[in-house]
């Protein structure tokens, strides 16, 4: 049976980009459009060309650059927007304008300072003009997961009547739960899209910690497009990170029988072109890209590890582009993972030369943080009694 596909928007480049210390010069930003395009991404959102003429330029150079990926500009429902972001996307091969407006009510009482009527309008006149200067149309309503479900359903209605392909609804404060989201997305799939052929997006903020868990509760309800940043940057709390919602996807096949265009085998090298651009680095408890993600300190662990990796990893290092897992010495640490290691410096002992070394090294660990190549050999370099025996 074939799988139903999930289209994977990336927007890095964008929103992630907004995010404090996120920054981007021209040049980083087309080598990270190539490894999204290598990795496999559906649509490279590349900026916000109205914003600044950086945006702009950036929007241009990722058109010319990408061949594969679909690459979308942002620009609110507003006809000066619409005309510079068809301008920066006039050399792309698959082009996309992505509009937007808010639709809650305290967006339209404090920030638009509009009617639903006047909203309403702007959503029809915005998309009918950008339905004839790209390939593609989205329609995104901001602040959707705090906006009355009826004009919602209305807004988007409009949308589509006038051509756009994809709607979404984005959690731009990150406020949903994910019964809740799943709720609502199953009511724009009833009573906006019914059997058209109209994709429902999804982009999740973190404010909660929930946006991959919100993304996830989305695509088993309908949403067929999930949009998403490396290593999870955006505004504030950040979006939904792409390597782990696919993840979940692979490891979770079984309740989640969806494809996408990922090679999860470039996600890793993806993250670390990120974090040798910006400014900051991943958590080292990230999951699927941090440093510890399939580190093992504690012995019980690292004796279930080198035994089979599945009795504590779900998923292969490998299956992400990370070579190997890494048994981290410490005092944790029990005599297997110690053995193993010494066994990789080409070193072999008998069972009570290894119980006086494990006793030296756990000494050791408990007044050092980190154990090193160094300490082991010292500790060995200690016991000139010891018979060493090359491995």
């Amino acid at each position: 049976m074939t799988q139903e596909k999930i289209r994977i928007f990336d927007t890095t480049l964008r929103d992630g980009e907004q995010s404090p210390g996120c920054s981007m010069h021209l040049d980083e930003k087309i080598k990270m459009a190539r490894q999204l395009e290598q990795l496999g991404v559906d649509i490279i959102e590349a900026g916000f060309p109205i914003a600044s003429e950086g945006d702009f330029n950036a929007v241009r150079a990722v058109s010319a650059e990408c061949q594969n990926a679909t690459i979308a500009a942002l620009c609110r429902t507003v006809e000066g927007d619409i005309y510079r972001a068809a301008e920066a996307l006039k050399g792309a091969k698959h082009s996309r304008i992505h509009t937007f407006v808010a639709t809650s009510d305290i967006h339209l009482e404090y920030k638009l300072k509009k009617t639903r009527a006047e909203v309403l309008a702007m959503t029809r006149n915005a998309v009918r003009t950008a339905k004839g200067l790209a390939d593609e149309v989205e329609f995104s309503a901001e602040d959707a997961t705090r906006s009355d479900v009826d004009f919602l359903c209305e807004i988007f209605g409009v949308a589509v009547e006038e051509g756009a392909t994809t709607i979404n609804v984005p959690d731009t404060v990150g406020y949903t739960l994910p019964t809740e989201y799943s709720g609502l997305i199953r009511t724009v799939k009833e009573r906006v899209v019914g059997d058209r052929d109209v994709t429902i997006s999804v982009h999740c903020h973190n404010d909660l910690g929930l946006a991959v868990a919100n993304s996830l509760a989305a695509v088993e309800a309908g949403a067929r497009q999930v949009e998403c940043t490396i290593n999870g940057i955006g505004e504030r709390a950040g979006n939904a990170s792409l390597e782990e919602f696919v993840m979940a996807c692979v490891v979770r096949a079984d309740r989640m029988p969806f494809a996408n265009n990922i090679d999860t085998t470039e996600i890793y090298r993806t993250s670390s072109l990120l974090t040798s651009i910006i400014s900051f680095g991943v958590q080292p408890n990230k999951a699927i890209v941090g440093r510890n993600a399939f580190a093992h300190e504690a012995g019980i662990h690292q004796h279930g590890v080198l035994s089979n990796p599945l009795c504590y990893e779900i998923m292969t290092p490998e299956s992400v582009g990370i070579m190997k897992n890494d048994i981290v010495l410490g005092k944790h640490s029990g005599r297997h993972a110690l053995t193993a290691r010494y066994e990789e410096l080409g070193f072999t002992f008998g069972q009570d030369e290894i119980a006086d070394i494990y006793t030296r090294f756990v000494a050791l660990a408990d007044k050092k943080k980190n154990i090193y190549e160094q300490d082991l050999i010292a500790i060995v370099n200690e016991r000139p009694q010891a018979q060493l025996y090359a491995a």
